[in-house]
């Protein structure tokens, strides 16, 4: 028996060996409710945002006191005022003076009343985790139900809590950490593991007095979409040879999501999930290359699975006794038949597509919406303004890939609300393609990747394009084609609702300045104390469309947020950030409705000083700041300095942990955040270095494992989260 490790995501990061020009930003986008009422018909729909914040924790100290008058709950704070966190190394969630933060739903808990609930001694089984919380929590998003059990935006005392699972930490989902027996994984394990990715659909209440939040266990609304879900293709990629398997011959459908980091949600009420790294859940033989075309060498390649990959699980090996053979052999992406509907070489193509799921419909199938391109989906982040075609805006997170929107060809009719499914198909099944080139004067451009434009044909250098599913499949590659801006993996996309203006977080890039050239967009090169090098620390940059059309061609851009540590000097610390703000690798992010940033952090660079964190922000807009020369001598354009009532550090997570995924109840009383892997460098499973979540209640626990999980935070007071 052989002990596997736990993934790290930077096997997957460098797969664009094109020539095009880098960029080291992160979009974000967000969008409030105020002045998305003000752009609708009906106000009903707030919109779709990137899920973004982080874990909390319990604090014993309560000074606050309740508001003197009564507070606008849609008004944008003019300065932040809860007390800062303090950077830490505990295995805590902590979170400001007067609030609470509380564990809701950790990796094995039961959603069904059939199913015990978790016990570290006891391993529930491989498949009762079709009913129980996956692993690796991330994304995620609050629908308001109402009593007609349709969403309801404006609904906060009960709703549906949608969530990914992107990964495993194989060392605790296991009785003993994953296993080999003679060369095979165990087929129980493997159940385990497909079960454990995925997404939860969970129906919550809250307490309108207390704000006490509760799962409701019996609710048919609560499921488990997982890595062997069946769902359907929709778009330009459906029913077309490259997504044809032995599953589906006719290209119909596939099974299964995995790897769903960031998130999305549509104005019409139902959750967009992300396949990010997707691609090294496969197998591929090494003498693969002589099975295929010149073409598909190119694409496999470029994607990352090169002859002779080896799967990341190894789920391949499985020998199926309590399912079909055929669940594991799935993950073999190697030519074994005479043709592709009797194997699964097309198996990777059925991967990396954002997923619609609508968590108030059990009866259909998600959906694969493949006109929004195929690649390591990080995000997903939709601007609706009535009467106008969607943006949906979106990260490839690799080093050195691109920042990508869909604008749909129908125009939003807040009409659609609550009309799932359908209204997928109304506005992500017909649109066009864009990739952002950006300039070093701060502006920038929308190329089309559409089939025929721009040289995307059978006669392009780069990919011989036959058609539209030619294109959205290898992405990459039409983007490579037409000359986008390479990024410092591009992580999460938002909305600002209070100008429409769209974020974009690129987390760091430890090859900027070497592999990848600084620009205007990526100007950091430079060494940290702890002897990180090139963009060690990440930002955040933001754009403008050219006359706030969701259907523009055109941006102009600068960089909102530089990482760094306080003590760096100040052609480092480019921001202006002290011991109360300073941060690293900004990664998950989301703008409430009022207008609040929240910044959540996946770093590694940091983590001497202090465990992951989110931070509260209230940017101004783009031209606020000047140009600027950072410590390498590259000329670039900064957002105006941040200062403590802009900026502020709201919770810091326990060890070993990334904060990510977002979502907050309408009335702002309260928000939810995930606490991915902690003790995730836990050399067994009997050594951990983190014992969280126990240790939110009982700091002392030197036994239980560790295990992701969704905290929602409130206040004491009953109050506003950053209110006044």
């Amino acid at each position: 028996m052989t002990e596997l490790t736990p993934y790290h995501e930077d096997q997957e990061l460098d797969n664009n060996t094109s020539d095009n020009v880098h960029f080291s930003d992160i979009l974000e986008q967000r969008m409030t409710r105020r002045s998305l009422i003000g752009k609708t018909a009906s106000g009903a729909v707030a919109l779709a945002l990137a899920s973004s914040l982080t874990a909390c924790s319990d604090d014993d100290n309560d000074n606050a006191t309740p508001p003197s008058k009564p507070v606008d709950p849609n008004k944008k704070p003019t300065e932040l005022t809860f007390s800062v966190v303090n950077k830490n190394l505990d295995d805590i969630v902590t979170v400001p003076e007067g609030y609470q933060a509380t564990v809701l739903y950790a990796l094995g808990d039961s959603i069904n009343p059939s199913y015990a609930d978790w016990d570290d001694n006891n391993i529930p089984s491989g498949p009762s985790f079709q009913f129980r919380s996956g692993d690796c929590h991330d994304g995620m998003h609050y629908f308001g139900l109402n009593s007609s059990s349709k969403f309801d935006d404006t609904v906060s005392t009960e709703g549906l809590l949608v969530m990914n699972h992107e990964y495993i930490n194989q060392t605790f989902l296991h009785p003993t950490g994953a296993t080999k027996v003679n060369g095979r994984r165990p087929e129980e394990e493997v159940i385990r593991e497909t079960n454990a990715h995925g997404v939860s659909v969970v129906h919550i209440k809250k307490d309108s007095a207390t704000q006490k939040v509760e799962i409701v266990k019996n609710s048919l609304f609560n499921r488990r979409i997982t890595a062997s879900t069946v769902m359907d293709f929709a778009g330009a990629a459906a029913s077309s040879d490259l997504v044809k398997t032995k599953f589906s011959p006719a290209g119909k459908q596939t099974r299964g999501t995995h790897n769903n980091c960031g998130n999305g949600y549509t104005p019409w009420g139902t959750y967009l999930t992300t396949e990010e790294n997707f691609i090294g859940y496969f197998a591929r033989s090494a003498t693969d290359d002589a099975n295929r075309s010149a073409a598909e060498i190119v694409a496999l390649k470029r994607y990352g699975l090169k002859a002779g990959s080896s799967s990341r699980y190894g789920w391949e090996t499985a020998l199926g006794q309590l399912e079909s053979q055929d669940l594991y052999d799935r993950w073999n992406a190697s030519v074994v038949a005479d043709q592709a509907t009797a194997d699964y070489r097309n198996g990777p193509n059925t991967f990396g597509w954002m997923v619609e799921i609508d968590p108030f419909d059990r009866g259909q199938n998600p959906v694969k919406r493949t006109s929004l391109g195929r690649f390591a989906h990080e995000d997903s982040a939709c601007r609706a303004v009535q009467g106008e075609p969607l943006a949906f805006y979106m990260g490839d997170d690799s080093r050195g890939e691109y920042i990508y929107k869909f604008v749909s060809a129908a125009n939003w009719d807040s009409k659609d609300v609550n009309g799932g499914y359908t209204a997928g198909d109304k506005y992500m099944n017909n649109g066009t393609l864009y990739v952002a080139k950006f300039n070093s004067d701060g502006s920038g451009q929308w190329l089309e990747l559409s089939y025929g434009k721009n040289g995307l044909d059978a006669s392009n250098s780069v990919y011989p394009f036959s058609s539209q599913a030619d294109v959205v499949t290898f992405a990459r590659l039409a983007a490579d084609a037409v000359g986008a801006t390479k990024m410092d993996r591009p992580e999460w996309a938002t909305v600002n609702p209070v100008n429409g203006e769209v974020y974009v977080t690129l987390t760091n890039n430890s090859k900027r300045g070497l592999d990848y050239p600084t620009d205007a967009a990526n100007p950091r090169n430079y060494a940290d104390p702890e002897g990180g090098k090139g963009n060690v620390n990440g930002h955040i940059i933001r754009f403008k469309e050219t006359d706030n059309k969701t259907t523009a061609t055109a941006f102009t851009w600068d960089i909102y947020l530089f990482g760094s540590e306080a003590a760096m000097a100040a052609n480092i610390n480019l921001s202006g950030l002290t011991d109360n703000n300073d941060l690293s690798s900004p990664d998950g992010m989301w703008f409430d409705p009022r207008g609040v940033l929240w910044i959540q952090t996946d770093d590694g660079a940091y983590t001497d000083v202090t465990n992951c964190m989110m931070l509260a922000a209230l940017p101004g807009q783009i031209g606020d700041g000047a140009a600027t020369t950072a410590i390498n001598g590259q000329a670039t354009i900064a957002g105006a300095q941040v200062t403590d009532k802009t900026l502020r550090r709201f919770l810091v997570g326990p060890k070993e942990c990334e904060i990510t995924g977002i979502a907050m109840t309408p009335d702002y009383k309260a928000i939810f955040i995930n606490v991915q892997h902690p003790g995730e460098d836990s050399a067994s499973y009997d050594a951990a270095t983190s014992h969280w979540p126990a240790t939110q209640t009982d700091p002392k626990n030197s036994t239980a494992r560790p295990r992701s999980a969704t905290v929602v935070i409130t206040r004491k007071d009953g109050g506003i989260i950053a209110g006044a």
